[in-house]
């Protein structure tokens, strides 16, 4: 019995926000160029801290987006001051579903957020990500996941959350390189848009004010061409990418996630937090002794 609720193709419900392209309530979609569509993630509050209804409604969109024969190429970008901040750690899921069914057990969150967004690669049409202000954590996961990435060149994209844990998508060695890729790793430093587009991560950067017209522009030039031959083009990288390992190496990697959230750090570090109560006390003390991120007005997310 559902009780009325939509069922998902697995039998579980379907939760509300998922239900229809209308009545989002944490993304704004619009067209802002014939062909283009474009989905803000609408949490500036929480600097679009990811929770399960912001991810939901992103996937939905994208979707949706996907299967509309009108739509050439789609846009994700963040409302406010940031792209993402990450996960949402501070209690916006209370009360929320997943917004898919992945089987429970140890490990089920990292395979659950991984599976999310490498199935963007699997969609037909290009998906940019246009990333402003901070790119954390799940916000970088995200962004990782789209074909295209273009920062402002004072973006931040960074993995803080590894200095209490285990990244849940190892993408670092793929699209910055060994040896930056270790380091971030190691220190759980960012690194600025014009370092990410010199890495190999973002596709190029701008200056803040260019960003989104000069975003807007690209989505434009990529909507004018044939969309038969640009799906198989687009399907040819990420061929190429999985041939050498990049989809098995992600799905790896969602184990050493598993091992770290049993790890005695994590166990100190959720200890301190009291279930949110205490999360960005815990966040700061975490990152003031490397003066970055954090300061008492910035939002839980990773």
């Amino acid at each position: 019995m559902t009780t009325g609720r939509e069922l998902q193709a697995n039998g579980a419900p379907r939760p509300d926000y998922l239900r229809g392209d209308t009545g989002y309530t944490v993304v704004l979609v619009d067209m802002p160029a014939p062909h283009v569509r474009r989905v803000t993630m609408n949490r500036p509050e929480k600097r679009n801290a990811l929770n399960h209804a912001l991810r939901g409604e992103v996937l939905h969109a994208l979707r949706t987006g996907d299967m509309d024969p009108d739509v050439h190429v789609q846009i994700l970008r963040g409302a406010g001051s940031s792209f993402s901040a990450g996960y949402d750690l501070g209690g916006g899921n209370e009360g929320l579903d997943y917004p898919f069914f992945t089987a429970a057990g140890d490990g089920q969150w990292p395979r659950h957020v991984t599976e999310s967004w490498m199935s963007i690669w699997d969609l037909a049409k290009p998906v940019i990500a246009q990333v402003h202000g901070y790119c954390l954590a799940g916000g970088s996961e995200l962004a990782t996941g789209c074909d295209l990435v273009y920062m402002a060149e004072d973006a931040q994209m960074g993995y803080p959350a590894v200095r209490f844990g285990v990244p849940d998508m190892h993408f670092h060695a793929w699209l910055v390189g060994m040896r930056k890729g270790m380091e971030m790793m190691l220190t759980g430093d960012s690194i600025s848009g014009i370092e990410a587009e010199k890495r190999g991560w973002a596709t190029r950067a701008f200056p803040a004010e260019e960003l989104e017209a000069s975003v807007l522009e690209i989505a434009e030039r990529i909507a004018k061409m044939p969309q038969d031959v640009l799906q198989l083009n687009k399907r040819t990288i990420h061929r190429q990418m999985e041939v050498m390992g990049f989809r098995n190496g992600i799905r790896a990697g969602t184990e050493l996630c598993t091992l770290g959230i049993h790890t005695a750090t994590m166990a100190e570090f959720i200890g301190r937090t009291a279930g949110g109560a205490r999360l960005t006390e815990a966040l700061q003390q975490r990152d003031s002794q490397f003066g970055d991120y954090r300061t008492a007005h910035q939002r839980e997310g990773e």
